[in-house]
C-alpha cells in the first residue's frame, strides 16, 4: 500500500482506513507492505503487529511548494518499493490512496507490470466546490491520470462513484463502492467520565459535539450559526468543537461575535483515548459538511451511542436513514442544524431509538470483516484483469510472428518462382 499517512502521523481519514483495512488483511492471511512518509523521528522500518511498515524521508533541500514536496516524496517511495521488490519479489498488487502516490503506483506499475488498485477519499473538485486555480487543477489532472492508470478503482460511497464518473468519464463497472469501516470494539469497556466531561461543560449542560478537522467544507461555521436558535429554546447546552485546521481563528471571531464565548468551547487536537471519552460524554453529534465523500466521525459517534445529525449530503447522506438512526438537516442550513438538534434534545425517546439503531448498523453494515473480504475480490479482479491482458499481449505477438513468418516464406516463394522463370529460357 502506498499512502503519505500511517499511525502514528495522522492527517486525515487515509491514516486509519489505510492502518485497520491492512491489519484486518493480516488477519485473514495475506502479506500486507505499506510504504509511507516518515514524518519527525519514527522508525524507518516497522512491524506493526504484521504489517510491513516502511517509512520514507522526503529530500533535504527545500521545495519550492506543496506540489514539488509530493512529488520529492514519490520519488523516494519509487526507490523504496524498487528495493523491496528487487530483494523479494513483485507485490501482487499496488494499492495507491488517493493522488499524492499517483506517481509512485504509475511508476511502478509500468517499471514491474503489476496492476493497480486505488482508492479515491475524496476529489479536489469536492473539497473546493470547483477547480479555481492552477494547483487545483494540477491535483485534479492527477487524480484523473491514477484513475485512468488504475486496473480497478474504489471509493467509499455512490455519491463518489457518482462524481467520478462526472468528473473523470470512468467506466460505470471500474468503480467498486466499499464503505470504509470501524473498529467495532472502539467503545467497549468505555464509560462516560464526569470528571473529564467537567473540563468542558457544567452537569446540566448538554454537549452538542462536534469532532474532526476544522476546515471550510466540514462546515463548522453553520453548526456554529445554529447555536443561538439552539440556545434561545435550550438554554443548557454547550457546542464542544474537537479538532484542528486553518479555519481556527476565523470559528474564534464568528462565535465572539455571536456572543456565545461562554457557550462554545474549542479543545484542540484530542488524541484516540481523548476522542473516546468526548463521545462519551456528548448528548447530540453534529456533522454539518457541506461536501463529504464519507464521514467515518458520524460512524464513530453512532458507535458511541451518540444521537447523531449529519448533512444532507455526499457519504453522510448515505449513512443515516432519518429518524431511525440519527437526524439529517439541509447542507449549508444553519436553521435546519437548529431544528435537528433541538428535535433530540427535547424528545429522549427518539435519542434511545436513533442511537440503538445506529449502534447495530454500524456492526453490521461497517465492520472490516466485510470491508477486507470486499477489498480482496478486487484485488483478485484486478489481478486477474492484468493476467487476461498479459496473456492477450502475449497471443497477439505471437500472431504476429506467426503473420510476419508467413509473409516471409510466401515472398520467399514468390522470389524463388520469379527467378525460375527468368532463367528457363537461358
Amino acid at each position: 500500500m502506498l499512502t503519505w499517512e500511517y499511525p502514528p502521523r495522522i492527517v486525515g481519514g487515509i491514516a486509519r482506513v489505510v492502518h485497520d483495512l491492512s491489519k484486518r488483511m493480516i488477519k485473514d492471511g495475506h502479506e500486507v507492505t505499506v510504504i509511507t512518509y516518515r514524518d519527525g523521528d519514527l522508525p524507518e522500518y516497522e512491524n506493526d503487529k504484521g504489517v510491513e511498515v516502511y517509512r520514507v524521508n522526503n529530500y533535504m533541500i527545500q521545495p519550492n511548494n506543496f506540489i514539488d514536496w509530493i512529488m520529492q516524496l514519490n520519488f523516494n517511495m519509487i526507490a523504496k518499493a524498487t528495493e523491496l521488490i528487487n530483494k523479494e519479489g513483485k507485490f501482487d498488487v499496488i494499492h495507491a490512496h488517493d493522488w499524492l502516490v499517483a506517481s509512485a503506483a504509475k511508476t511502478l506499475k509500468n517499471s514491474f507490470d503489476m496492476p493497480i488498485v486505488t482508492t479515491i477519499h475524496a476529489t479536489e473538485a469536492g473539497r473546493n466546490s470547483g477547480i479555481h486555480d492552477e494547483t487545483q487543477r494540477y491535483i485534479n489532472d492527477t487524480e484523473w491520470l491514477l484513475t485512468y492508470e488504475s486496473t480497478e478503482v474504489i471509493v467509499n460511497s455512490n455519491f463518489m462513484k457518482g462524481d467520478l464518473q462526472r468528473l473523470f468519464g470512468l467506466p460505470f463497472d471500474k468503480i467498486n463502492v466499499i464503505p470504509n469501516g470501524i473498529n467495532v470494539t472502539n467503545f467497549t469497556g468505555v464509560e462516560r467520565d464526569y470528571d473529564f466531561r467537567r473540563q468542558y461543560a457544567m452537569d446540566n449542560e448538554k454537549i452538542i459535539l462536534y469532532v474532526g478537522r476544522l476546515v471550510y467544507e466540514k462546515g463548522i461555521q453553520n453548526l456554529i450559526a445554529a447555536m443561538p436558535k439552539v440556545l434561545s429554546q435550550y438554554n443548557d447546552a454547550k457546542l464542544i468543537i474537537a479538532g484542528k485546521g486553518g479555519m481556527i481563528d476565523e470559528l474564534r471571531a464568528e462565535t465572539e461575535n455571536l456572543g456565545l464565548g461562554n457557550k462554545v468551547y474549542f479543545t484542540g487536537y484530542l488524541n484516540a483515548k481523548q476522542v473516546q471519552k468526548i463521545y462519551k460524554c456528548a448528548d447530540v453529534a453534529v456533522f454539518p459538511s457541506t461536501y463529504e465523500p464519507f464521514g467515518i466521525v458520524a460512524l464513530e459517534a453512532m458507535l458511541a451511542g451518540v444521537p447523531t445529525v449529519v448533512s444532507d449530503i455526499g457519504g453522510l447522506n448515505e449513512i443515516v436513514e432519518h429518524g431511525v438512526t440519527g437526524m439529517k438537516s439541509y447542507a449549508g442550513n444553519a436553521n435546519s442544524i437548529a431544528d435537528s438538534i433541538l428535535s433530540l434534545l427535547f424528545n429522549p425517546q427518539l435519542c434511545d431509538k436513533v442511537s440503538k439503531n445506529a449502534r447495530i448498523q454500524v456492526k453490521n453494515q461497517f465492520n472490516w470483516n466485510k470491508i477486507a473480504q470486499d477489498t480482496h475480490y478486487v484485488y483478485e479482479r484486478a489481478i486477474c484483469k492484468t493476467m487476461a491482458q498479459r496473456q492477450a499481449e502475449q497471443m497477439a505477438q505471437e500472431r504476429a510472428k506467426k503473420t510476419s513468418k508467413a509473409k516471409n516464406t510466401e515472398k520467399e516463394i514468390t522470389n524463388l518462382l520469379a527467378f525460375k522463370k527468368k532463367h528457363a529460357y537461358a
